[in-house]
């Protein structure tokens, strides 16, 4: 079931946070939940990916130890719990909202014809990864009704493609096409090219959005302060000041991707590398003090 992978599933609060909505009981409620339903409906996707790819993970030297690839866990209790998964997620994703309902639904097909057709023909395969992020952010707005904006929204798709471009260029070094046949219209190059490509969108995105976007305003007491005392630094892109933090992530993610060729599983990265966890961490600590503190 992946929980490791549920990370992913946070863009679903893009949506709240960045809207000024964080902690507003109600629609923080409806993300978690909605947060709670994309979760049981990635580790079905994961499963219905196992099942049928059992016997390439059986020729990969780490996933030839999944549970399905490796026999410990039979193939009809795996769909017996797929199956629920599903049901139990798409429920609770109708109840909460019907366009949610619909969102997450695509999101689950979308793995479907991912696992089926698109992770066998290149670019394709990434793309589909970049859409289903999008999906993620998109389902945050429509359950709450709060929109991200479309800057932001671009580097979530950017950051998903240049991610996803490391993947496959660890893949290709370690692997080759013999446990994804996508790989085999891949160069070394081209994924080179690509992941240079978005990572360079991803940060002209992120520092246009900063630029271009103002953050909801609140009447805390340091912006009481600062209304009083220097009325002009309200009027100042704070959000600029978070940049750094992006272009660390990025710079030291390509450090681990090409030195290390550990971009493999980058949920792994992001959560156990220091460099990254801080880079991570001071972003988000920074995001939270801008839009409802200052």
């Amino acid at each position: 079931m992946r929980p490791f992978q549920w990370i992913k599933n946070l863009s679903i609060f893009a949506a709240i946070i960045f809207t000024g909505q964080l902690f507003n009981p109600p629609e923080l409620l409806h993300s978690v939940f909605g947060f709670i339903s994309f979760c049981l409906l990635s580790s079905a996707s994961y499963l219905f990916n196992d099942l049928i790819d059992a016997p390439l993970d059986r020729l990969h030297p780490l996933k030839k130890t999944r549970p399905i690839a490796s026999g410990k866990l039979p193939k009809s209790l795996a769909l017996e719990a797929l199956l629920l998964l599903v049901f139990v997620s798409l429920t609770l994703a109708f109840v909460l909202n019907p366009g949610f309902f619909l969102v997450g639904l695509s999101f689950f097909l979308l793995h479907i014809f991912y696992t089926l057709k698109f992770k066998k023909h290149a670019i394709l395969d990434i793309l589909a990864i970049g859409v289903s992020f999008l999906l993620r952010v998109f389902g945050g707005e429509v359950l709450t009704s709060m929109h991200v904006p479309i800057w932001l929204l671009l580097t979530t798709l950017f950051l998903a493609l240049f991610i996803a471009s490391a993947k496959r260029h660890s893949e290709f070094l370690r692997t080759g096409k013999k446990t994804r046949p996508a790989l085999a219209r891949y160069r070394e190059k081209l994924l080179d090219f690509y992941a240079s490509t978005f990572a360079t969108a991803t940060f002209l995105s992120y520092a246009l959005f900063t630029f271009l976007e103002e953050p909801p305003q609140f009447s805390s007491a340091l912006n009481k302060f600062l209304l009083i005392n220097f009325p002009d630094a309200l009027g100042r892109k704070w959000m600029m000041l978070t940049i750094p933090f992006v272009l660390m992530g990025i710079m030291r993610y390509g450090q681990l991707i090409y030195e290390r060729k550990e971009g493999e599983a980058p949920e792994k990265l992001i959560t156990k590398d220091k460099p990254m966890i801080l880079s991570i961490l001071g972003w988000g600590i920074m995001v939270i003090f801008i839009i409802y503190v200052i």
